[in-house]
């Protein structure tokens, strides 16, 4: 007989969320392993001792969790997503009936906490992680990704004083329609400071050069109309809206206004050690030093020895390798290939600090110097002009117009020397493998799957906090699943363990002398 559901709803239900959520249910099983109770004492100073209730702190961290957990970095939809997902309600602690928080309550709440506290909560979930010996802490991989802000290219300004950069730029070339905002903000957050041009003289000059290809008439030429089709940098745009975003591109790709995540994972089970939101208008090296006193600060208390370093070419300076060695930390950066010990064919003595051309003169040492341009410490040797008179390979050695031999060589040579000798053993190309399946990976799951593709909030301090809330996620999630292949495994042991003393007693029941097995009882 067919049958036929006809749907009425019932007056009164007799419902119980904790006998329908699988005993197997991901956040079931996330429920009973995540304390979050010392939030409350974390947070009661940001609180009145009056007037209506906030939404409960904790409830607060699980909502953002379950964001990241399920890539819905929207708080509007992160809401209507929850209120369809009995799992997710039974997680939060909400009945099937009871009404959720306003979704503009969680970005209220984000920015009434500060930067520390989410740190804290990070902190604890790794203190989960290596509780269950899930991070060894000897070698820590560490890379960086760009990720997009909340905020437009079309919005940017020109930096002021106005009228006198428009003077400026008018020398350089002509003042196009591309130079206006395609979007104006509605307010203009950045500071007096972010707004006012910075550049030197020589940065201008950068500017000029690069500007040498666009013509005169280049409104007029083709895809000139097209949006966000003009010549951005940091040093003459700024945004209005999110004046923490800065403007940088990578190679085929275009201009945007990003933040900086840094990443450090550990190489035991590709925990997230450390991350933390940067500008992205410098260079990965200089921001390598404040990773590695946070990052080994942060292991020290945990009873963590870090020894080995391990980044890409970008992390590379003669700085940065001096500064690990003085923390006794071993580096595994290749250098830039820009990095020479040297002119070709000059032989380095380093008791003298001298070199010696293929002629077998002598190139002193003269002076340390400051190089404006790289920002870094080198050493100059320079000859004198009776030694190359005369050369026969002075053409080719000197040029044209020089009259001595003269070159410069970094500060750090013999911390470069070190540095490669070790990148080039074994254990380096160990490392490079190491980092290539450790570090990258994560990047890659973050910014698909665990909502870091882009920054929802305003301002670096925001985007600080949102990278910690995704970093929590993605390691709650690799401690689930450690924690349950670690019950497995436990398990399979103590069976093998029970099927080796079985057995053991079979073969030595099975030497007991037959009158004396009449008198015994032997129960498998």
């Amino acid at each position: 007989m067919q049958g036929k559901k006809t749907y009425q709803e019932k007056l009164f239900a007799c419902f119980s969320l904790s006998e329908r959520i699988p005993k197997d249910n991901f956040y079931r099983q996330l429920g009973n392993v995540l304390e979050l109770e010392y939030l409350y004492r974390l947070t009661r100073s940001y609180y009145g001792t009056s007037g209506q209730k906030s939404v409960d702190p904790v409830v607060f961290f699980k909502l953002c969790l379950v964001g990241y957990l399920e890539n819905i970095i929207s708080d509007r939809k992160l809401i209507s997503h929850c209120s369809m997902r009995m799992d997710i309600l039974y997680f939060l602690g909400y009945d099937i009936d009871d009404e959720l928080p306003w979704h503009s309550t969680i970005s209220r709440t984000r920015q009434l906490f500060p930067e520390s506290l989410f740190e804290e909560a990070f902190t604890k979930v790794l203190e989960l992680c290596i509780s269950k010996g899930m991070v060894s802490g000897h070698t820590q991989t560490i890379d960086s990704a760009p990720v997009k802000a909340n905020a437009s290219m079309d919005s940017l300004e020109l930096k002021v004083p106005k009228e006198d950069l428009e003077t400026h730029l008018h020398q350089l070339r002509h003042i196009s329609r591309m130079d206006k905002p395609h979007r104006q903000a509605k307010d203009n957050k950045a500071p007096k400071t972010q707004q006012t041009l910075s550049a030197n003289k020589q940065e201008l000059g950068a500017i000029k050069s690069r500007n040498k290809k666009w013509s005169n008439d280049q409104d007029q030429r083709p895809g000139a109309g097209n949006k966000g089709s003009k010549y951005t940098s940091n040093k003459t745009h700024y945004s209005p809206t999110d004046p923490d975003a800065r403007i940088s591109v990578k190679p085929g790709k275009a201009r945007k206004l990003n933040y900086m995540s840094q990443l450090s994972v550990d190489t035991a089970h590709h925990v997230i050690t450390d991350i933390q939101a940067y500008h992205a208008d410098k260079k990965d090296n200089q921001y390598l030093q404040d990773i590695v006193k946070r990052l080994d600060k942060r292991l020290w208390k945990q009873g963590l020895l870090w020894q080995n370093c391990v980044a890409d070419t970008g992390y590379s300076s003669g700085e940065n390798y001096a500064f690990l060695e003085g923390v006794n930390k071993q580096s595994f950066i290749p250098p830039h290939g820009t990095y020479k010990g040297g002119p070709e064919g000059f032989v380095y003595h380093k008791k003298e600090d001298h070199y010696v051309c293929p002629q077998g003169e002598v190139i002193p040492f003269k002076k340390v110097f400051n190089d404006y341009r790289t920002h870094t410490r080198k050493k100059e040797y320079r000859g004198s002009t009776k030694q190359c008179k005369g050369c026969p390979i002075a053409l080719q050695c000197l040029g044209k117009t020089a009259k001595e031999k003269k070159f410069s060589v970094t500060y750090y040579r013999e911390e470069y020397e070190r540095n490669n000798a070790r990148v080039h053993s074994k254990q380096g190309r160990f490392m490079k493998r190491k980092r290539q399946s450790t570090v990258e990976p994560v990047f890659g799951t973050l910014t698909q799957f665990m909502g870091l593709r882009k920054i929802n909030t305003l301002g670096i301090q925001q985007a600080n906090k949102v990278m910690h809330l995704s970093a929590m996620a993605y390691n709650l999630k690799k401690y689930l699943k450690f924690t349950q292949k670690l019950a497995r495994s436990e398990a399979k042991s103590l069976g093998v363990v029970f099927l080796e003393i079985t057995l053991f007693i079979k073969v030595f029941w099975s030497c007991v002398s037959p009158s004396k097995k009449q008198n015994s009882t032997l129960i498998f």
